[in-house]
């Protein structure tokens, strides 16, 4: 069994590049035991602000046995986003994330024919395949398999690329090799800490979800708070601040998914086409964004947000 468990995971690890995956780590499926007072006392302090849903399924969260019965082995997988352009500086800012067709639809295209692969190469194999759309801790599990670490600002880092990606993870009743964790690489740098403007970073590696831009710009359906006023540095959806300042970041190389490259209009155009932006055209930009969450209505209240 260890001998076709080593085979399974080299095989999976090979057609995870070939799909175009960054990396793919492998980790045993079990109850992340650090993790579980972290999130209770997270939940406690109301860092999820209005995302009531963070509350819900917390055995599930934190064992992936419970959320995927009979499960053995979590495949983490990242794939890269970083743009070959960005905005221009007369713009309000969108994250990098957003600037392409939504990754939901990608990632979970790419995990279907690598679930797909899995079942004709080994054998009947049962499991699910997950893109930050359900109850999966995919930072927790993307470190327990020795992709990178957990950053000061609580996103996952790698020293060859920084943290520009996605994770994803397909939980599989399959017995496979496990990867170990890295060392953590932030060593006394804050610099992501002094960078938030929101102060959101509230300790090492937690941060106050609630008091971040992202909260405010995509999950906050209420009017922002005038105390945030003249904070969000030109960020109309998201913030990539944490990021775009932390030294690894250095290492980024641009992505080669085509289906990630922004509508053309969305890089060149001015704060003031923003401000004017209608309905038609915010449909026609964000056709098939992740942008869409936040509603023409959310993205224009952002925009007075910051003109006003």
């Amino acid at each position: 069994m260890i001998e076709n468990a080593a085979k399974y995971s080299q095989l999976i690890k090979s057609e995870a590049k070939r799909l175009g995956f960054l990396s793919c780590g492998i980790s045993k499926a079990a109850f992340l035991e650090e993790e579980a007072p972290r999130l209770e006392k997270w939940l406690k302090n109301n860092m999820n602000g209005e995302m009531g849903y963070m509350e819900n399924h917390f055995d599930k969260r934190l064992d992936p046995t419970v959320l995927v019965p009979g499960s053995k082995s979590v495949i983490s997988l990242l794939l890269n986003y970083y743009p070959t352009q960005i905005q221009n500086n007369d713009s309000y800012k969108i994250s990098k994330y957003a600037y392409g067709t939504d990754y939901h639809f990608i990632i979970k295209d790419k995990l279907k024919e690598l679930m797909h692969f899995i079942s004709e190469e080994i054998g009947e194999v049962n499991g699910r395949a997950f893109v930050d759309s359900a109850p999966v801790l995919d930072k927790a599990w993307a470190a327990k398999s020795g992709l990178g670490w957990i950053g000061k600002h609580s996103n996952l880092l790698t020293k060859q690329s920084g943290s520009f990606y996605f994770i994803a993870e397909l939980i599989v009743d399959l017995d496979l090799e496990y990867d170990n964790p890295v060392t953590d690489h932030c060593g006394t740098c804050t610099a992501c800490i002094d960078a938030c403007p929101t102060n959101a970073i509230v300790a090492d590696r937690v941060v106050d979800g609630s008091k971040c831009i992202s909260y405010f710009t995509i999950e906050l359906k209420n009017e922002i708070p005038i105390s945030e006023k003249g904070k969000f540095q030109d960020w109309m959806f998201g913030c990539d601040i944490c990021q775009d300042v932390c030294p690894w970041n250095r290492f980024s190389k641009p992505h080669n998914e085509p289906l990630f490259n922004p509508h053309p209009e969305l890089l060149s155009m001015t704060k003031k086409d923003w401000e004017e932006i209608t309905e038609d055209v915010f449909r026609e930009i964000f056709k098939k964004s992740a942008v869409k969450r936040t509603k023409y209505t959310g993205l224009t209240r952002n925009i007075q947000f910051l003109k006003d």
